[in-house]
């Protein structure tokens, strides 16, 4: 059976890479990440993560670093304070600002898992040499800054 639509050899390109990409992403993530409690999600790692690199931070700064919405984060971040992983502070200055803060249960916890998934993806980069893995960061920064360029545009 034909394809339904036409694409430009350049949409082709981009579908054909796009779909290579988001496959290796998820691949890379599932096998990677059996190393993380079954009860602790990607993003509550990934807060935990910010939160044990950076030290406290408000709300609103964790969700742009994490690239999640205000109300997402908000979720997630509820589901942290209620086992005792974080705790939350309005800010004394401006209350419509809230800090978010591990707790001594919650840096242990990231403390103990971190080492582990570093180990895991180190397992998992191993199928590219150091040069292919600098390559693929630089390539990803690349993509994920975006095209400068008109082409990059969708036609109207």
């Amino acid at each position: 059976m034909p394809p339904r639509s036409r694409h430009s050899p350049a949409e082709a390109l981009a579908l054909d890479t796009y779909v290579k990409l988001m496959r290796a992403s998820e691949s890379v993530t599932a096998r990677a990440h059996t190393v993380l409690p079954a009860d602790l999600t990607f993003t509550q790692f990934a807060a935990l993560e910010a939160l044990y690199h950076r030290g406290p931070l408000f709300q609103s700064e964790l969700a742009s670093k994490l690239l999640k919405s205000g109300g997402n984060l908000t979720l997630v971040v509820d589901n942290l304070e209620r086992d005792g992983f974080v705790t939350r502070e309005r800010d004394s200055h401006d209350r419509r600002f809230i800090r978010v803060a591990l707790t001594t249960k919650g840096h242990k916890l990231i403390a103990t898992v971190f080492p582990r998934l570093a180990t895991s993806l180190a397992n998992e980069f191993a199928a590219l040499t150091p040069a292919e893995q600098t390559e693929l960061a630089r390539l990803c920064k690349k993509l994920g800054l975006g095209s400068p360029s008109p082409a990059a545009a969708p036609a109207p």
